[in-house]
């Protein structure tokens, strides 16, 4: 008796065999996938999530090779497989789009982002190209639109959803940085917006330690740190400015 089982892994492709008395493992390239330009897809709801998935399957120039349903984990997975293109939900659990923008293209430059998201203001757009990201793509997008924010980016060229006001794109564009005023907001390092999104996502101290890999000390400084640069004082009001800030949605 002989059953068989083959499995995708990231470019490649694993055929398992089951005999009676032992296992045959092969594993081999899938040329097919190798030729395509790969893309993982970064969104928490799976139903948005299986959507774009659909919508891609019918590129054939196009092959999926990962997707996350929060930052840590999408951060992680894309060291894995180095993706040609990564879809990023900007709004994400446990680490936020940003943060997984800074990390990726930190580790993996020439990796290409494409932003996909709700928000359409300035302090949103700006930030995320700062951040890294080579396109901005509103997600009420038509399919059509989608698609040229994909092909665009992977071009090598920048994308700005037309939904984006004039305004914000000429700002980014040409550098006008009175469209970002100076605020409180700005003297919160990263780690610390890492730390604050955990906090208003209802994390312990000791679960943010684990999840950034740093001491339950450091943890309380970078919460101490928050409240001092922000003049917010209780956790509650900690998690208002997470949401306001776009670091968490808000629970319905």
């Amino acid at each position: 008796m002989r059953d068989t089982l083959i499995v995708a892994c990231g470019l490649c492709r694993v055929r398992v065999v089951y005999r009676h008395d032992f296992i045959i493992i092969m594993i081999w390239k899938d040329q097919s996938l190798e030729q395509k330009r790969t893309i993982f897809i970064v969104e928490d709801h799976q139903l948005f999530r299986e959507g774009l998935k659909s919508m891609l399957s019918s590129r054939d120039d196009i092959g999926i090779i990962g997707e996350a349903e929060d930052g840590l984990e999408a951060v992680r997975q894309i060291r894995k497989t180095k993706p040609d293109l990564v879809l990023l939900d900007l709004s994400m659990p446990k680490m936020s789009g940003i943060s997984v923008m800074k990390e990726v293209k930190r580790e993996l430059p020439e990796t290409r982002i494409l932003a996909l998201t709700i928000y359409e203001t300035d302090q949103f757009v700006l930030e995320a190209f700062e951040a890294g990201a080579d396109g901005y793509c509103i997600k009420d997008a038509s399919r059509q639109e989608l698609m040229v924010a994909i092909d665009t980016v992977l071009k090598g060229k920048t994308y700005i959803s037309p939904d984006i006001s004039d305004q914000v794109m000429e700002g980014y564009l040409v550098g006008r940085k009175e469209l970002k005023k100076e605020s409180s907001w700005d003297s919160v390092t990263q780690r610390e917006r890492e730390v604050l999104k955990l906090l208003a996502e209802g994390y312990t101290n000791k679960e943010i330690g684990d999840f950034l890999h740093i001491s339950v000390k450091t943890v309380e400084k970078h919460r101490s740190n928050l409240m001092g640069k922000l003049d917010l004082h209780n956790v509650a009001k900690l998690t208002s400015y997470a949401i306001d800030k776009g670091l968490v949605e808000q629970k319905k």
